[in-house]
């Protein structure tokens, strides 16, 4: 099969997944980047900073900045003093807990089902190749950019 192929069936694959997320998100009434920072602040060990979230999920600062405020004003989470002065730890509210088990919690069952349904050695094969493919992009992507500033 030619590599154009492949790549189609990835990226029909990928687009899927990422439907399936923007899904929930949209019928639990949130945004997109809201519901991963829910996430984030389930699945990553406290303190979580606001810097930690932008690095974790690749997202750019303003939106996570965006959908922070959006999720402070709703009254989900709070800033609060962190390690330094410079950055601050997000802690989830009482309503921000609820909205996480209602949301957050059900996506990481979801996915830790998901990867129980391969074997152990599926589960590394499967890392293991999409970080090779992720690695690969970049160093691609790196070499575009390089190319176009010496242009």
């Amino acid at each position: 099969m030619e590599i154009s192929r492949w790549l189609a069936k990835y990226n029909a694959l990928s687009k899927e997944s990422d439907n399936l997320y923007r899904g929930l998100a949209r019928e639990l009434g949130g945004s997109e980047c809201a519901l991963w920072i829910l996430y984030t602040l389930r699945a990553e060990k406290p303190p979580v900073t606001q810097k930690a979230i932008c690095d974790i999920l690749h997202a750019p600062k303003q939106t996570v900045n965006s959908a922070m405020k959006a999720l402070e004003t709703g009254g989900y989470l709070r800033l609060e003093p962190g390690p330094d002065r410079r950055r601050k730890q997000v802690v989830l509210t009482e309503a921000g807990e609820r909205l996480a088990r209602e949301s957050a919690d059900k996506i990481i069952l979801a996915e830790e089902a998901a990867f129980g349904a391969m074997t152990e050695p599926e589960r590394e094969m499967f890392l293991i190749l999409m970080g090779r493919f992720v690695r690969a992009l970049r160093e691609e992507i790196q070499e575009i950019k390089r190319k176009e500033t010496e242009a």
